[in-house]
């Protein structure tokens, strides 16, 4: 493991932090950053909140290197009941999922637990009345007495404004939480999953979904697994997978058959009988799957660790990362405070080179696929503390050894770790070394030579 202090932070430079700077303390719940994503040319940033908005970001062309500004904001969900079954349902924004660009308008889909939406973002010009008959700009006029004086009134553009519109709302095809949605590589169609099933749509189409998957048994009490999340392949757009609580992912071909219920194939590792705990199935349920850009490679995420699978060895995952192995004596303690259920994501860079995955104390951690070198970084304040951007990274003022500074992995291994802070979401630019990382309530932008 290549060691990594404030000094080498791998190239990785902090660029930008967007959001209220306080104290994890005095952040309203609303405000906390649940899901985070980047366009397919990189120009573009979305974030989600659990107050149900989504915020846009625009690459700041007049900026040398890739810094954003703000683009626009709109309310995607709010708090609904449902009364058929007593239940509040959460504005909270679980996915966003860009469509590929086909002309000046944004498509994007955005869901929380049970309803999806299809958003079209554009721009517009703001039009107002500079002539009229009643008035020349800001001067009022006599009305007119003969019906030649009457003209037609002058429309001057006063601004351009970023309007949001809900294009399709896709509702009541999920009896369970939504926690996936994949646009497929046709543009056409995209799955939304929820813990028992898989359903596709077709984008134009909102009133009518098709079931793919169901692994909902027929006596409830005999349910032993969980769908965890789903995502289309990134060129097949016939094959998609979708992850188990039961440490397995499924890759299914929708020509095989309508009801994707006999997996084309899937990756499992048998568990070392002599590992073997009460938690061990909590800590082996995958909480994100993902192709890598290629299609050749699934890269998965456990509580402990990070898997990358070859598409074409379902016996053993070709590479098994461990991401935080010094909490593996702490899982009794996870499991009171309810920690051992936080669903860390996992992205791959764009290059399908590196790997990206969050930790605790808002520690993240990137990996380089061939030589497993590894970078850990810190999503923190002292980032935007420091004057100086082209001067190191910060972040290595935790814990002092034999009268030096900690390295970050050290630091991460320490008991003070806040389990408050923790980055679960995260996005890869898709053509350069740029990462976005939701924390708490603050979106931090870095990026690399």
């Amino acid at each position: 493991m290549m060691e990594t202090d404030a000094s080498s932070s791998g190239g990785w430079r902090f660029a930008q932090c967007f959001g209220d700077k306080g104290e994890v303390e005095d952040i309203t719940e609303a405000d906390i950053i649940s899901t985070v994503e980047f366009d397919s040319t990189g120009n573009y940033l979305a974030t989600g909140d659990k107050g149900g908005r989504v915020v846009l970001f625009e690459r700041n062309e007049q900026k040398k290197g890739c810094e954003y500004k703000f683009y626009t904001e709109f309310q995607s969900h709010e708090p609904e009941f449902d009364y058929l079954k007593s239940l509040e349902i959460e504005e909270k924004i679980n996915k966003i999922k860009w469509c590929k660009r086909q002309n000046s308008a944004h498509f994007l889909l955005s869901t929380n637990d049970k309803t999806i939406k299809l958003w079209k973002v554009f721009e517009r010009s703001l039009r107002v009345v500079s002539e009229s008959n009643l008035q020349d700009g800001q001067r009022p006029v006599a009305p007119p007495t003969q019906a030649a004086q009457l003209k037609l009134p002058r429309m001057q553009q006063q601004d351009n404004i970023v309007a949001a519109v809900p294009r399709k709302v896709y509702s009541n095809a999920h009896a369970y939480h939504i926690h996936s949605i994949s646009v497929n590589s046709d543009q056409e169609t995209y799955i939304s999953a929820d813990d028992l099933r898989v359903n596709l749509w077709n984008l134009n189409i909102s009133d009518q979904s098709f079931n793919i998957v169901d692994i909902k048994p027929t006596n409830m009490e005999e349910l032993t697994e969980v769908i965890t999340a789903a995502e289309f392949h990134p060129t097949q757009c016939n094959v998609f997978m979708y992850s188990s609580s039961k440490s397995n992912i499924k890759l299914a071909d929708m020509r095989d058959s309508a009801l994707c219920d006999r997996h084309a194939k899937m990756f499992e590792e048998e568990e070392d009988p002599s590992n073997r705990s009460f938690f061990s199935e909590i800590i082996s349920s995958i909480s994100d799957v993902k192709f890598s850009h290629d299609g050749r490679y699934i890269l998965s995420r456990d509580y402990l660790s990070l898997k990358i699978w070859d598409i074409n060895m379902e016996s053993k995952p070709i590479k098994t990362i461990p991401i935080h192995d010094h909490l593996r004596g702490k899982l009794c303690d996870l499991y009171e405070n309810d920690c051992i259920f936080d669903k860390f994501e996992c992205t791959w860079g764009g290059d399908d080179k590196h790997v990206l995955t969050g930790s605790y104390h808002n520690y993240f951690r990137i990996y380089d696929v061939d030589t497993m070198n590894d970078i850990v970084l810190q999503a923190d304040k002292s980032a935007f503390k420091a004057k100086k951007m082209g001067g190191p990274l910060p972040g290595n003022k935790m814990g002092m050894k034999n009268g030096r500074p900690g390295s970050m992995r050290e630091n991460m291994a320490l008991d003070t770790l806040d389990f408050n802070k923790k980055i679960l979401h995260a996005s890869w630019h898709p053509r350069e070394n740029t990462i976005a990382i939701a924390a708490t309530n603050n979106l931090f932008l870095y990026s690399a030579a």
